[in-house]
């Protein structure tokens, strides 16, 4: 079993910038891929971006068009989403996620069935 607890979400005007976080516990990884997603209301969840969790492979949404960073910290077992540049339509709940069957392949998975274990999520309010 995973737990996944992220934290960092928050109300950030325009332009501004947010660190999320997720904290992993309950089994460590060798191998695994790290997703974050979101959904806002009224809308079907989607990909944010991923990580490859040995190695450091990162895989982006389009829409993210190099606002976002996601890193890693081995030893605190986390993972960072750092979000520049927020705009109004970045609100949404954020939620990472972690596929536990990835094991390198050419492509990290940006599909939410991959993934096995989901954290709750963090509120991400950016005003205009």
């Amino acid at each position: 079993q995973v737990q996944l607890v992220e934290s960092g979400g928050g109300l950030v005007q325009a332009g501004g910038s947010l660190r999320l976080s997720c904290a992993a516990s309950g089994r460590t990884f060798s191998s695994a891929a790290m997703g974050w997603f979101r959904q806002a209301p009224g809308k079907e969840r989607e990909f944010v971006a991923a990580m490859s969790w040995n190695g450091g492979r990162t895989y982006f949404a389009d829409f993210v068009q190099g606002r976002f960073i996601i890193s890693r910290d081995n030893v605190k077992n986390t993972v960072y989403l750092q979000m520049n540049s927020l705009k109004p339509e970045d609100t949404a709940v954020y939620y990472c996620a972690v596929d536990l069957n990835f094991y390198g392949g050419s492509h990290l998975p940006y599909d939410s069935y991959d993934y096995d274990f989901w954290g709750q999520g963090t509120q991400v309010t950016v005003s205009s």
